[in-house]
C-alpha cells in the first residue's frame, strides 16, 4: 500500500511539474509581444526595456491600470528578452 502512495505521489508531482512546464513556455509569440510593446523585430535590449518601462506605467494597477494587463506586458518583456538571448551569439 506504501508503494502505491509514493507512486502516486510521484506521478501527481510530475504532472504538476509538466503543466506548469507547459504553461510558462512560450506563453505569448514573438510576433504578439512585439506588437504590444509596439518594437520592430530587431529590437534591442535597451528598446525593448524602455518600452516595457514606458507601457507599464500607464497600465499597472498603482497607475490606474489592470493587474491583468500588467502581468501581459512583463510577459511581452520576458518573451522579447528570451528570444533576444537566444539569438544573440555569447562572447567566449
Amino acid at each position: 500500500m506504501t508503494k502505491l502512495i509514493l507512486v502516486v505521489a510521484l506521478i501527481a508531482a510530475i504532472y504538476v511539474w509538466w503543466k506548469g512546464r507547459a504553461k510558462s513556455a512560450n506563453a505569448m509569440p514573438p510576433g504578439d509581444a512585439r506588437a504590444l510593446l509596439g518594437l520592430r523585430e530587431d529590437a534591442s535590449l535597451v528598446e525593448i526595456r524602455d518600452a516595457h518601462r514606458r507601457l507599464i506605467a500607464k497600465v499597472h494597477p498603482d497607475a490606474g491600470g489592470s493587474a491583468e494587463l500588467a502581468n501581459r506586458v512583463n510577459t511581452a518583456r520576458d518573451t522579447l528578452v528570451t528570444e533576444l538571448n537566444r539569438r544573440t551569439p555569447r562572447a567566449s
